[in-house]
């Protein structure tokens, strides 16, 4: 007969820890069944207060799915209940593991040593096995995390969660405005990775852009744009500088093709960055071979055309002009007191 273990918990959030646990008891039976028992309201009462914000359950799956995916004996299922912290009902929400689990439970892991007694009354026929219970293995909690924050414990977070807490900021502007500098040079001081304008790879494959582009390519160059993004956040230390987005790539279809595109409309709205840096067109304009716009006054034009657009699609940016050095100095301060990351 196949033995049969559950390892529970609320994961808020996934940490090296529960991933220990997760691979040393399904090393001890036949089939482990990973449960995450969630509660908006108790999940929302533990994150209140602390400097972790409320993490949906189905983002908590994912990581645990994620993890075990190569596991064939391990099943990752949820019980969700409505109870708050204060008030939950232990008995219940056992009968609904166990309704879950359809399967006689034979060993029940954690990692407190306080929940022997408890166990052996809602699972009398289990045997309850603690893992690491000083913490010794791997020394941290979910409780220390959220008490202290996330980056706090960067390297005990899972390589599969890590892109959920990764801050974006993304830096805007139009032409020769020192964007891709910027982003280089702040992604090599917090020693993390970076977004290029994909836009600009684009144009230079094709030798140009003024006269050349169709309006089929800005759709391309936003979707190429977005899987780049995604890859470097898997990457990222923390956070990822990123230049450019959609709002531009619909500001460059305008300015080139007369053409206002639906599809970069909704891309641009769905979008979710947590700081956006605007550099002002106040520094000297650069002939590099792609750009076209070097007059003032319309460097001004489409400087104002492009906050029209992030105002449409209700983009908050913060504006930053002055010199390149005046420029990187300010957003640090920024990056360091409204993101809370330090290089």
């Amino acid at each position: 007969m196949k033995k049969v273990g559950f390892y529970g918990g609320k994961f808020l959030p996934l940490h090296q820890g529960h991933v220990y646990a997760i691979i040393k008891a399904s090393t001890m039976v036949d089939e482990l069944y990973v449960v995450l028992s969630h509660s908006e309201k108790r999940d929302r009462e533990l994150c209140e207060g602390s400097k972790l914000t409320f993490i949906p359950s189905q983002i908590r799956l994912r990581w645990l799915s994620q993890v075990t995916k190569d596991m064939k004996h391990v099943k990752v299922i949820e019980v969700e209940d409505y109870d708050g912290d204060e008030d939950y009902n232990w008995k219940e929400g056992a009968n609904k593991i166990k309704e879950a689990i359809g399967k006689n439970i034979d060993m029940v892991f954690s990692s407190e040593i306080g929940y022997g007694p408890i166990f052996q009354e809602l699972y009398p026929e289990a045997m309850h096995c603690l893992i690491d219970g000083k913490r010794e293995q791997v020394p941290i909690s979910a409780t220390e995390i959220r008490k202290k924050g996330v980056f706090a414990y960067w390297d005990y977070i899972p390589k599969v969660a890590k892109p959920y807490f990764v801050k974006k900021v993304v830096i805007l502007g139009t032409e020769s405005c020192g964007k891709s500098t910027l982003t280089k040079n702040l992604a090599l001081m917090y020693n993390t990775t970076y977004v290029s304008e994909y836009g600009r790879e684009f144009c230079e494959e094709i030798g140009g852009c003024e006269g050349i582009m169709l309006d089929e390519d800005y759709p391309l160059i936003a979707y190429g744009h977005k899987l780049k993004e995604y890859e470097a956040s898997k990457r990222a230390n923390k956070i990822v500088f990123i230049d450019t987005e959609a709002a531009v790539t619909q500001f460059y279809s305008e300015l080139y093709n007369r053409k206002t595109q639906r599809v970069l409309d909704e891309v641009a709205k769905i979008q979710k960055y947590d700081l956006c840096l605007f550099l002002e067109p106040d520094v000297k304009w650069v002939d590099d071979g792609l750009r076209v716009h070097g007059e003032q006054q319309v460097r001004e034009e489409n400087n104002q055309r492009l906050k029209e657009l992030l105002n449409e699609y209700g983009i908050q940016y913060i504006s930053i002009n002055g010199t390149y050095q005046e420029r990187l100095q300010k957003a640090i301060e920024l990056i360091e007191g409204r993101l809370g990351v330090t290089n």
